[in-house]
């Protein structure tokens, strides 16, 4: 015989999963909302409700491992949703992580189903081997307080997200494998659309956004079919993904096709002493071998989730049509070069640039003794700044949706002289600009950084609202346009400038076309 909270949930299950139930109760324990999969209980926080780890699709364990993202179970009365899943298993599995990781987490100033307020949803970062949707770095708060509703969803990391092989790709009803985390990312987009109007937003008015890893999540989702109508516009933070499918890969140059994945997936399942899949399945994720240089930790061309190349796919006008505001930071180089000396710096640009190494090194000079923020420049344009370039060239070319361009340069003034004198802004530093998550006791915390955390989001915020970031109380932003090559600069403020090292993006830019002929492929093995 069912209790009456069961018979209450059943009669709910009946009725349309767009519905916020309006019930009195205690003021920190507000009214359940019904999902998909069953009734969930938030927590009153202040002016806000949050909902943390809400299961979105069935664990990844066991005979799941590898596999695209199932339906999470259905339960019955109401599952307390209010302290955060564990993070998707990384590293050497310290900490708080599992396998079982497939939760999302949400923020909603909504007093009702009624008022559909835009959704953003965060995709974070990584390197596609490590990240968290429960760093505080990450809280959802003040973004929420905006007037928005705030998403942030876990997807598998390392090789438990993205190995390929030739018996995974034979078990797929599409004949591939790797990309299992873009899928999770497909997935809890596709349970935001059926889903978030419980949470008073709009499935019509949902932004992605993401750093780095996050972001080149973002222009991939941009790019595949399987994301079509999830999203109405897309925020990348040190992202874009256009670089050519390669065999050896570089930042920036990351992508290479199934066949070449599959191979690599030979080579871990060697590593990892198992003589089949299934043996692989059983092995602990502690067994497994993991973090970069695994041979399975990025995603891949695999004709599916991401059809082609995705230069190709944008220059035949083959993308998801939606508002962009892309952008990157000013001196990315700094997080990633590792060449102390000239020479080294020399050598790497030859190696791996082959015959526009010397085109190169004219636009990215070097300096006599030291590797200044001039050559960098060349690590931040090839992974990052090109690829956010390249993205808005085409779709402002195209001219069916907006885009915005910016380039992000708040730091620490250094005295001239000094070994940081030309520093600027490293990878990652915006994120808690953008989630207003700076600590303002922090001595290094400045005024000017708690005024850019203000303007940051509320350009991301406004985007969300009405795919353009600008509003009252903000600097205009001109819409990147094929006429109008404006880019918003932020620095102690926001000013409009020209495309940061236009001269030298177009030399990269011919050498990413050469890496597409005949000749360049070649040389890519």
């Amino acid at each position: 015989m069912k209790t009456p909270l069961l018979r209450f949930a059943s009669l709910l299950a009946l009725m349309p999963v767009c519905f916020l139930i309006a019930a009195d109760g205690p003021a920190d324990r507000p009214a359940p909302v019904l999902t998909e999969y069953g009734l969930v209980q938030g927590a009153a926080e202040q002016d806000l409700t949050v909902y943390r780890g809400i299961p979105f699709a069935a664990a990844p364990v066991s005979e799941l491992r590898w596999r695209a993202p199932h339906p999470a179970a259905k339960w019955d009365g109401v599952r307390e949703t209010t302290s955060f899943a564990a993070d998707p298993y990384q590293g050497d599995g310290k900490g708080n992580v599992s396998e079982d990781c497939l939760y999302l987490n949400i923020w909603t100033p909504a007093k009702s189903a009624r008022e559909r307020l835009p959704v953003l949803v965060w995709i974070y970062g990584g390197g596609f081997s490590f990240g968290s949707t429960s760093t505080p770095v990450h809280n959802g708060e003040h973004l929420a307080r905006k007037g928005v509703v705030l998403v942030t969803l876990n997807y598998r990391v390392g090789p438990l997200g993205f190995l390929a092989h030739p018996e995974l790709s034979a078990e797929s009803p599409h004949h591939v494998s790797g990309n299992y985390g873009l899928q999770d990312q497909i997935a809890g987009l596709k349970w935001v659309k059926k889903n978030i109007a419980g949470f008073g937003g709009d499935p019509e008015r949902v932004t992605i956004f993401g750093e780095s890893a996050g972001g080149i999540s973002v222009s991939m989702l941009c790019a595949s079919p399987e994301a079509k109508g999830l999203f109405r516009g897309a925020i990348s933070q040190s992202g874009g993904s256009f670089g050519p499918v390669r065999v050896t890969t570089y930042p920036g140059e990351n992508m290479r096709g199934l066949a070449d994945a599959e191979q690599a997936g030979v080579a871990y399942m060697k590593k990892a002493g198992a003589a089949s899949i299934a043996e692989l399945r059983q092995l602990a994720p502690d067994k497994l071998p993991a973090g970069w240089g695994s041979g399975a930790a990025w995603p891949i061309v695999d004709g599916w989730v991401i059809p082609n190349d995705q230069y190709k796919l944008y220059s035949a006008g083959r993308y998801n049509q939606v508002d962009i505001l892309v952008g990157y930071n000013s001196d990315e180089g700094l997080s990633f070069s590792r060449e102390k000396t000239p020479d080294e710096f020399i050598a790497g640009v030859k190696a791996r640039y082959g015959k526009f190494a010397d085109d190169l090194l004219k636009v990215y000079p070097v300096g006599t003794d030291s590797v200044p923020k001039t050559a960098r420049d060349l690590m931040r344009d090839a992974a990052f700044g090109w690829h956010t370039w390249a993205w808005a060239t085409f779709q402002a070319r195209a001219g069916d949706s907006k885009v915005f361009y910016y380039y992000f340069d708040q730091h620490a003034e250094h005295p001239a002289g000094s070994p940081e004198a030309d520093h600027g802004t490293p990878h990652g530093v915006d994120v808690p600009y953008v989630f207003q998550t700076l600590d303002p006791k922090n001595p290094n915390t400045t005024p000017a950084d708690l005024a850019m955390s203000d303007l940051l989001s509320t350009y991301w915020t406004n985007f969300a609202k009405r795919g353009d970031p600008n509003g009252a109380g903000v600097p205009a932003w001109p819409r990147f346009t094929d006429g109008d090559r404006r880019v918003m600069y932020f620095h102690n403020g926001a000013t409009v400038g020209p495309v940061p090292s236009a001269d030298a993006l177009a030399v990269l830019d011919r050498y990413f076309a050469w890496r597409r002929t005949p000749e360049g492929e070649a040389a890519s093995k």
